[in-house]
């Protein structure tokens, strides 16, 4: 059966709770759940146009209000952390160099960074953090670091936010389920309710 696409910042509060979301969706359908990551800094910013949502007047407000209220329905930890100039190159090109050789490891890295930033607090931009969340699980964290800083990882995200602006990826969490994409943590009944029906109509 065709995996579930997921595409993620971790920068993004919402892509956070998706995470979390997502895998159980899949747990109650029996399905796997790919990875992929996107910078909304490209897509937003570059392709779109727009502010970042948390600099938008009157829509920033809600939204980070939304992500408190969501996180606490959803019964996932959750807090602001108040950094700013956040970016997720650097562990976003070791997400895509450990997936390369395991998927598996790259989505508990990938779930650790999340963790790190929207429950402990903490910046994931620097090299450091991917070195601290690798020790974690027992990867190599000076090999990784060795490896991000190759012309192979940027041209893999590179290419990997290429192609998920190719497929209409403009926000985050974005997943992609039988050929349906569905934005937003708040549509997750809708992975769900096309994933048993095929259809748009009420069961």
């Amino acid at each position: 059966m065709q995996a579930i696409e997921f595409y993620f910042d971790p920068i993004s509060p919402f892509a956070y709770l998706g995470s979390v979301q997502i895998e159980r969706v899949a747990a109650r359908l029996g399905r796997e759940v790919d990875w992929k990551p996107v910078l909304i800094g490209v897509t937003v910013l570059k392709v779109m146009g727009l502010k970042p949502v948390p600099e938008t007047p009157l829509k920033g407000p809600y939204m980070q209000q939304d992500a408190v209220r969501l996180a606490e329905y959803f019964d996932v930890p959750f807090r602001y952390h108040g950094l700013k100039g956040i970016n997720a190159l650097a562990a976003l090109r070791a997400f895509l160099m450990l997936k390369q050789r395991d998927a598996a490891l790259a989505k508990s890295f990938a779930r650790r960074i999340f963790d790190r930033l929207w429950v402990r607090g903490l910046n994931i931009t620097p090299p450091e953090a991917v070195a601290e969340e690798a020790s974690a699980l027992g990867i190599d964290a000076q090999a990784l670091l060795r490896d991000i800083e190759t012309d192979h990882a940027k041209g893999t995200l590179k290419q990997a936010v290429d192609a998920a602006i190719q497929k209409g990826v403009f926000g985050v969490p974005w997943f992609v389920v039988d050929g349906q994409p569905i934005w937003g943590v708040d549509r997750m009944w809708m992975v769900e309710h096309w994933a048993r029906h095929h259809s748009w109509r009420h069961a």
